[in-house]
């Protein structure tokens, strides 16, 4: 059967998209056929390592044993994999994980579908840049492996989705199970384990794709691989994330509001919701996470290595800055891998055999030792690495403090946001206050409060730290390069990355305690006969059911706090990065900032424009993507409450658990496949409007998303543990309160896990994209005239305004007529 998406594309609305790129390629070639000078994306051309000695090897030789930390880093990430394979767990546990990970199976093949077709909008662009404007010869050679690299970058963001999911499904019934125990620890261990395992395996594989692009492709065309790569991993990341989001929380809302409508329980098994609800927690927490992490740590390492093939002129400081980079990349494997062993066994000597015990506090001291020896790290190798820059001796250090800020970034964030996610924080505990006496209404408006403040302190801590790397760049930087304080803030990104696998893993913690629960009620385990004798018998458990259920609803409070850690971590580097990205356009509009410096001004009213216009789209794609989740959770809901059967049944039945999976899927592509397409066309538009336009919008796109996704996330944080008070602490499910909190829970669900998250990849697609985009529009002024491109800017921003448009009156709720039966969920036909 064609998907939605087959059909969808080769009618109506795409016809006049295709129709239009090819328009737009056809007067490219016939312009970009004109010899022109190497510059830009193009002129990105990597020195030869060699030429520079490191600890008595070249620059080149000792990357290469680089990779072989990349394996080790797959080798652990693979045996963490088998032993949760390995296991114990109870067969009715382990047939519903099953069920899961086989409709997350069918979710992910569908994206991938998706994703191709998504991949062809921006292979014409890359075409007509390195194919006819920026031609890098030999042209039939080299364009193909662009081509490859961004279809690499692709598979990369998907494939450790992919691995995502395996892991997350396994561990979850194998923590469900763990309850059964009545100690808390290996509810604990399990999800961490999880999690480290996706970690390592996601930034060894990034890494050692990167570490072969620079090693291994020629240096004269390995740049604009580099971009190609980028690109490839936004684009995978983007439609992951955003669709991810969207079909998590149309079935998280859908289920949930079960609760209230017929005060069923938690994750009761008769819910048809509730499947949906699993395979979205991977969906959204797991597929989308792996692969805006993959792409997040590649982004920026492509932002540095951008800037300094731009940005430094001696090719020596290029070739030390580029190995230390990379070697700074590696030492992150390292210190996680030391820090993760130094924990566990800290954690299992104080929690083995406790009754009791507070779960934040172990992944806490986690992101705090790995933070610690990360640093310590960073200065030892920067200064076995970078002794002498450029005659310099004291620049190591410097450099060293820049890192260090964005990994004291790393940690102090995660302790600030939990100041306002966290059960035991006391803006979550005023919510809860705020809706004993004022429900709904209350919850949702101390929740705001929350997200608010949230915001004005992360927000300063982050210009903090940012400045004192600024302050660090002025001590001698500006001697080995342009714009130091640019390269400063880069740094500043890449050190808030500097703990990957730690970051990863608690991030992935949350979606595995999670589905726990889920896996626990959906097993029907209590009512099995003579259970508690084949659980003494072949497991040696003396059970306790509600004990187990109080271990796994405890944790899933952990599990939402540092779900919540991480999204500002994210958002920051990408907004942090972003600068340094920005900063490669600026250098070939001003030509090296020797021209036109003047219209990144106050004075230039387009760039003003283009300040305020960030906005605008920020704000469109935060309704934009909630109107995907209102609508479809409102076609779940209408299913769901149709065909529910709270009697003479203990389960709902597969087909429509199915069904309701369906709808998820049908409405994340729609909302996807609107944003995408009017985030694409935009960027070309905007970009042909004038150049500098374009940088005011990227830097308002940047600063705007900051602060909406902080803001957003937080309170979204914030409402779904004042839910999980009510839950464990008060133990007071089913009453008014009960309720309330449900209610802000759910308009916390698009807030903190659809639209604050996608803002990451939307600001990175955006400016990689707008690379490419930006010079395109200015050979064709310098060929064709302003006014030629003044047509095509007007042209691609009514496209992008028609899916606008549709991303909400397209995406309007009509209602089924009274009488009339719910039309069933299809993927097939186009969107109306």
């Amino acid at each position: 059967m064609r998907t939605w998406l087959a059909s969808s594309v080769c009618k109506g609305p795409a016809k006049f998209v295709i129709a239009t790129l090819a328009m737009f390629l056809l007067h490219a070639s016939a312009a970009f056929a004109q010899p022109s000078e190497a510059g830009g994306e193009a002129s990105l051309k990597v020195p030869d390592l060699s030429t520079v000695n490191f600890l008595g090897m070249n620059g080149h030789n000792i990357l290469l044993i680089g990779i072989i930390f990349c394996f080790l880093g797959l080798l652990f990430g693979l045996a963490i994999y088998m032993q949760l394979k390995k296991l114990p767990v109870h067969r009715a546990m382990r047939e519903i994980s099953e069920l899961i990970y086989e409709t997350c199976k069918t979710y992910v093949v569908t994206q991938g579908k998706f994703l191709i077709v998504l991949w062809l909008f921006i292979a014409v662009v890359i075409l007509a840049y390195f194919g006819w404007l920026r031609p890098i010869a030999p042209v039939g050679v080299t364009l193909p492996i662009i081509l490859a690299f961004s279809v690499l970058g692709i598979l990369g963001s998907y494939g450790v989705a992919w691995f995502g999911i395996r892991v997350n499904t396994f561990a979850n019934s194998r923590t469900a199970f763990a309850g059964l125990r009545g100690k808390p620890y290996l509810c604990y261990s399990i999800p961490l384990r999880a999690g480290m395992s996706i970690g390592m395996m996601l930034i060894s594989v990034e890494l050692l794709m990167m570490l072969c692009i620079l090693l291994f492709v020629p240096g004269n065309y390995s740049g604009p691989c580099f971009i190609g790569f980028a690109i490839g991993e936004s684009l995978g990341a983007a439609a992951l994330r955003i669709a991810g989001g969207i079909f998590t929380k149309i079935a998280d809302i859908g289920s949930d509001l079960m609760k209230i409508v017929f005060k069923i329980k938690e994750d009761d098994a008769r819910n048809p919701g509730v499947i949906a609800d699993c395979t979205g927690d991977n969906a959204g927490d797991s597929v989308g996470p792996s692969a805006d992490g993959f792409e997040t740590y590649g982004v920026t390492g492509v932002a540095l290595i951008t800037f300094i093939l731009l940005g430094v002129k001696d090719p020596t400081v290029q070739v030390q800055l580029l190995v230390w980079i990379f070697i700074m990349r590696i030492m992150m494997l390292v210190s996680s891998t030391v820090a993760y062993f130094v924990n566990e066994g800290l954690a299992k000597a104080r929690y083995g055999n406790a009754d009791e015990m507070n779960y934040e506090a172990p992944l806490t001291s986690l992101v705090w030792i790995t933070s610690i020896v990360s640093i310590v790290l960073t200065y030892i190798v920067s200064y076995l690495i970078v002794p002498n820059l450029s005659g310099d001796s004291t620049q190591w250090w410097k450099l060293a403090t820049i890192i260090s800020c964005g990994t004291l970034a790393g940690a102090i964030i995660p302790e600030l946001v939990k100041v306002f996610t966290s059960v035991e924080s006391g803006h979550v505990k005023e919510v809860v206050t705020s809706a004993e006496e004022g429900g709904a209404s209350l919850d949702i408006l101390s929740g705001l409060v929350a997200g608010n403040f949230s915001c004005y302190y992360l927000g300063f801590t982050m210009v903090a730290l940012m400045a004192i790397g600024y302050a660090m760049s002025t001590m001698g930087l500006g001697s080995l390069m342009l714009a130091p304080a640019v390269f400063a803030f880069g740094l500043v990104a890449f050190g808030f990355l500097g703990m990957g696998p730690v970051t990863i893993a608690v991030d992935s913690y949350g979606p595995v305690t999670d589905n726990a629960q889920s896996v626990y009620e959906l097993s029907l385990i209590e009512q099995i006969p003579g259970i508690e004798g084949e659980l003494k018998r072949d497991y040696n458990i003396n059970v306790n059911f509600e004990r187990a259920k109080h271990l796994l609803e405890s944790n899933d409070g952990a599990g939402n706090t540092f779900k919540a850690t991480a999204k500002p971590v994210l958002i920051g580097t990408a907004v942090v990065g972003a600068t340094t990205m920005i900063f490669s356009i600026i250098m070939a509009l001003t030509n090296g900032l020797t021209e036109n410096v003047g219209k990144l001004s106050l004075l230039h009213a387009p760039f003003v424009l283009g300040l305020i216009s960030g906005g605008a789209i920020i704000y469109w794609f935060t309704g934009a993507s909630m109107q995907a989740v209102t609508t479809g959770a409102y076609r779940a809901v209408e299913f769901i409450k149709a065909n529910i059967k709270l009697e003479g049944v203990e389960k709902a039945s597969v087909e429509d658990s199915k069904k309701v999976v369906e709808i998820c899927t049908k409405y994340a592509q729609k909302g996807m496949f609107n944003i995408f397409l009017a985030v694409f066309f935009v960027t070309l538009a905007f970009a042909f409007v004038e150049p500098f336009f374009f940088i005011g919008y990227l830097i308002s796109i940047a600063t705007f998303g900051l602060y909406q996704a902080m803001f957003m996330a937080n309170a979204g944080g914030a409402w779904d543990n004042a839910k999980k008070i009510v839950e464990v602490e008060l133990n007071q499910k089913g009453t008014a309160l009960h309720d309330a909190t449900v209610v802000g829970d759910t308009v916390g669900d698009p807030f903190k896990d659809t639209s604050s998250v996608a803002l990451n990849p939307i600001i990175k697609f955006t400016t990689l994209f707008g690379l490419l985009a930006v010079e395109l529009a200015v050979q064709l002024n310098t060929t064709n005239g302003v006014g030629f491109s003044h047509v095509l800017a007007v042209a691609f921003f009514v496209v992008s305004f028609f899916f606008v448009w549709k991303s909400f009156y397209g995406m309007r709720i009509v209602k089924t007529p009274a009488g009339k039966e719910q039309p069933a969920p299809e993927l097939t036909g186009s969107v109306r």
